[in-house]
């Protein structure tokens, strides 16, 4: 396959110097980086695929998973009138 790479400064030094190390090419030098790179990201058929296990969150009916900061912004409000409800039953007593 014929592509465009655009290499970084420090990287296209790095091909460059194993080029020179190994009396490669440009295309055998990365390709070999390439592979190299890449080897230890291939799946071990060894070891069991990871599995992401989900639990419910509990959140109530109503509320917009799309929108967490408004979901922390209505349970702060609720948490703010509990505690004044509780302080104004505190200041007037029992009834």
């Amino acid at each position: 396959m014929r592509t465009t790479v655009t290499l970084d400064a420090d990287t296209e030094s790095l091909l460059r110097e194993a080029m020179r190390q190994r009396g490669q090419t440009f295309k055998q030098a990365l390709n070999d980086a390439v592979r190299h790179g890449l080897a230890g990201v291939a799946a071990d058929p060894e070891r069991p695929p990871f599995v992401q296990r989900s639990f419910p969150m509990g959140l109530r009916a109503g509320y917009d998973l799309g929108n967490l900061s408004g979901l922390e912004s209505d349970l702060d409000a609720e948490a703010f009138l509990e505690v004044t409800r509780r302080l104004i039953q505190e200041k007037n007593g029992p009834k």
